[in-house]
């Protein structure tokens, strides 16, 4: 379907759920001061992005139910499928307002970090709480006499608890304050990035649009996890790659990964090829807020060739993932094109 106009309609509907959620406090019987804080926060931390997630719960129940364009949903319909696709925004509202906290980030969207705004500060601890409550407000709302209604609810904390369970590795594992590179390994950089990355961003999205099709067996649920899962480990590497190796124009951002002592696929490749000198380098310069010694391991990375390393395992992962996407069996009603379509995205990128 035409992204544009998708994206326009898709924004449309969430005014409508801010007012609906805004109907809820009034019922409760909260002060219009906290309505209004409430209704700040969502309008601040939710729409800003790009919604791929949002958007991919749309564009795949389009392809399971073989429409076209937008004027095969009825309203109804497109209404309770951005209900879920909003769902997915709401929680990484949730994730990226904690998260921004805990990296003590200064912007977020081109635009202060919520807890950075004079009013807000700690306060975003429970904003983002809130949040996350919002998801499942909505899914009473919506979904309480759908027969798989415990399906969706089960399916948003168990993918809300994997994304933490990623953060947590990640935390104490990269603390920007404290580099310890032996911490650091291939094996940690793939469970935080399945776990932090992959099932909330690309998993979730596609499951949810499955069950709303009424496409739920175990089976096609783990076809679709079997590529997915992979494919969002596929694309964090990309991401880290073209932080140390895009150039700024062409990616839409500077690259901070080294400075930030992150635990990325670029260090630890480098870290399972280099020789002791090496090593001694990247122990002495990466993770640091300096310029110089940002450059030090830039230069040591081109002499490793991990540029060249990723374009192989590019070209493997790529193979890998068409060669199980050919073998989708369609029988039950799920089709392969809805991984392709993922897959194509994400390739293109790096091109």
């Amino acid at each position: 379907m035409d992204k544009q106009p998708n994206k326009a309609k898709f924004l449309a509907v969430f005014p409508e759920l801010v007012a609906e959620l805004k109907e809820v406090c009034v019922n409760y019987g909260i002060t219009p001061d906290a309505i209004e804080w409430l209704e700040k926060n969502l309008n601040y931390n939710t729409p800003g992005g790009k919604l791929n997630r949002g958007l991919s719960v749309i564009d795949t129940y389009a392809i399971l139910k073989n429409y076209k364009s937008l004027e095969d949903f009825s309203d109804a319909e497109y209404k309770k499928l951005a209900v879920l696709g909003w769902g997915v925004e709401l929680l990484q509202a949730y994730f990226l307002v904690a998260d921004d906290m805990m990296d003590k980030s200064i912007t977020r969207r081109g635009q202060p970090c919520w807890y950075k705004l004079e009013a807000v500060q700690d306060i975003a601890v429970n904003d983002a709480f809130m949040l996350e409550g919002a998801i499942y407000v909505f899914l009473k709302k919506y979904y309480r006499n759908e027969p798989y209604y415990v399906d969706l609810l089960d399916l948003f904390h168990e993918v809300t608890f994997q994304t933490e369970l990623g953060q947590l590795l990640d935390l104490i594992t990269a603390p920007e304050e404290h580099v310890d590179l032996s911490k650091f390994s291939l094996k940690k950089h793939s469970f935080i990035v399945t776990f932090k990355t992959a099932y909330y961003s690309f998993y979730l999205p596609v499951a949810l649009a499955m069950f709303a099709a009424g496409i739920n067996s175990e089976k096609d649920l783990k076809q679709a996890r079997d590529v997915l899962i992979p494919l969002g480990e596929y694309f964090q590497i990309q991401d880290d790659y073209l932080d140390c190796f895009g150039k700024p124009e062409d990616i839409g951002k500077i690259g901070t990964d080294i400075q930030d002592n992150k635990c990325s696929w670029v260090v630890n490749t480098a870290l399972n090829i280099c020789t002791p000198e090496q090593r001694k380098l990247l122990d002495e310069n990466y993770g640091r807020k300096d310029a110089e010694k940002e450059a030090v391991c830039k230069k040591l990375f081109t002499e490793l060739k991990i540029d060249q390393l990723y374009l192989q395992y590019e070209e493997k992962i790529v193979n890998e993932l068409n060669e199980k996407i050919a073998k989708v069996d369609e029988s039950s009603g799920f089709k392969g094109k809805v991984l392709t379509a993922f897959l194509n995205k994400i390739h293109k990128r790096s091109k």
